[in-house]
């Protein structure tokens, strides 16, 4: 009896794998056929339906996969079909989440919508997949030509702007405030004039994504980033101890700038004041 039961159980796997292999099959024929025809979302049907019975096919089928989503993706945003173009992608990249010709695809398409920081963050992941990605970089610098403004290069290589930032850091550091808390971080340069200062803790917040990815790539690049923590977060959002562990005792910002108003400022140190720094005893 124990035979028969192996033997049963086997001929039971057996048939389910013969019926995978034929469902591929026929999936695969007629993906071909409707490329053939040009109907690529049924085409697209197909083969998201044949890299899921058979994740093993995905070497061998990305560039014709691609293709289609691609062709796919184009008639979807000529119907105004925004919504399944996005759920096309995110599908994709399910099956694909480390190819960095989708996500420059996907950058592509919500560049074009209006949705810049977004592309910005898929065209930054295309470009650390693949730093040789010339498209992606080219896109990369486009989008952030709209989202990074100008005034962060000023002040960037404003030297004696930066030396009295650094001065005032170390001065308040060396005063006896250990933890810092730098809102509105950007490039994230006042939050390594804190750590090289000497603060035991930093932190560092940016609402814009792609000034937040750019900071983690700068901090990164000066081997800090098990010394800042930084958040994409609103300065009014952090709390305590689901963000940062504590309060700290030195906010620092460099979000002064000519539309004071219009980077919420006053709103922002408030509220740090009272909900993030230590209170004065």
């Amino acid at each position: 009896m124990p035979n028969s039961n192996a033997k049963l159980h086997s001929n039971h796997r057996g048939g389910r794998e013969g019926s995978r292999r034929e469902l591929v099959s026929r999936s695969l024929q007629s993906a071909q056929h409707c490329l053939e025809n040009q109907d690529f979302g049924t085409a697209y049907a197909h083969y998201l339906l044949v890299l899921n019975l058979a994740p093993e096919l995905k070497t061998t089928l990305k560039e014709t996969f691609q293709f289609t989503l691609f062709k796919w993706a184009e008639e979807l945003d000529s119907l105004a079909r925004i919504q399944d173009l996005f759920n096309c992608y995110e599908q994709a990249l399910e099956l694909y989440p480390n190819d960095e010709v989708i996500c420059n695809s996907m950058g592509e398409h919500l560049f074009r919508m209006g949705f810049r920081d977004e592309a910005a963050g898929y065209f930054h992941k295309a470009v650390k997949l693949n730093p040789d990605f010339a498209d992606a970089k080219e896109n990369f610098y486009r989008v952030a030509n709209w989202l990074v403004e100008r005034w962060h290069f000023i002040m960037l290589n404003d030297a004696k702007r930066n030396l009295t930032y650094l001065r005032a850091i170390e001065n308040a550091v060396l005063s006896g405030s250990k933890s810092v808390l730098d809102i509105g971080t950007g490039t994230g340069i006042l939050s390594m004039f804190a750590k090289k200062a000497g603060a035991s803790s930093v932190y560092a917040c940016e609402l814009s994504k792609t000034m937040y990815e750019l900071a983690c790539d700068v901090v990164a690049a000066n081997n800090m980033e098990r010394e800042i923590k930084l958040l994409h977060l609103k300065s009014l959002d952090i709390e305590i101890p689901k963000h940062i562990p504590e309060r700290v005792s030195l906010v620092v910002t460099e979000t002064v700038d000519a539309g004071l108003f219009g980077e919420g400022i006053v709103e922002s140190l408030i509220h740090a004041w009272e909900h993030l720094l230590l209170q004065p005893k």
